[in-house]
């Protein structure tokens, strides 16, 4: 009995120092357990936007798309600075002394990225464009609406298969932040718009178990559907 405590005790400053190793050592690198990453991971799991003026404001300082790639993989979150209440969120992060805001809307599947050093301003625009830096993973993230209006749309679009809409949203797409109703309860409703050869397609989006669940379409070759 003695000899298994002492094992036991073995095990338990073994599993003890592997842990403190892990967490120091690879806080940044997939560790989705700690607070930084879990905030990081929140963020990844949505569509990352950048504004026009946004955009604007990175240029005059030189950077780009890649830095925030680069904050969201080994940058540091600030919690003193983020707000954490409420709804709808808004982490800073920082990395080589630039701070970056992302909001996290509610019920939302966007994620707004900001350069400001005030960042009780960093919230969602209402106007403009947005420009899509990066999407999750998932091949399989467009899901329309299965009701008569929805498939009478895509029949008519000739976009039938999920994915291919979803090729086009990647390729093309642009969040329309006046379009968008980030306070509709009980889901913020999005609007995109993508091009489709020579003509721009809109639809309404909301975020259904981290889908993009179009609810309609919007197009004039779409009126016969109504």
């Amino acid at each position: 009995m003695e000899s298994w405590i002492k094992r036991l005790k073995f095990y338990g400053i073994g599993f003890g120092i592997g842990v403190v190793f892990v967490a120091f050592f690879f806080q940044n690198r997939g560790c989705a357990w700690t607070p930084s990453n879990r905030v990081k991971n929140a963020v990844l799991d949505r569509l990352i936007v950048v504004s026009d003026k946004t955009a604007a404001a990175m240029k005059a300082q030189g950077l780009d798309d890649s830095d925030i790639v680069l904050v969201l993989n080994d940058g540091d979150v600030d919690f003193g600075k983020s707000l954490k209440e409420g709804d709808s969120k808004i982490y800073v992060m920082e990395k080589e002394g630039v701070s970056y805001a992302f909001t996290l809307p509610y019920e939302s599947f966007v994620s707004e990225v900001f350069i400001t050093d005030n960042f009780n301003e960093a919230d969602n625009s209402l106007a403009g464009f947005g420009r899509v830096i990066h999407y999750p993973n998932d091949e399989n993230m467009v899901y329309p609406d299965s009701t008569q209006l929805v498939s009478c749309q895509q029949e008519v679009l000739g976009l039938i298969n999920p994915k291919d809409i979803f090729t086009l949203i990647k390729t093309s797409g642009k969040l329309d932040f006046s379009k968008t109703n980030f306070e509709q309860r009980p889901k913020a409703e999005h609007y995109m718009v993508f091009n489709q050869g020579e003509d721009q397609i809109g639809c309404s989006i909301i975020w259904y178990k981290n889908k993009l669940n179009i609810t309609a379409f919007d197009s004039e070759k779409t009126s016969s559907c109504y």
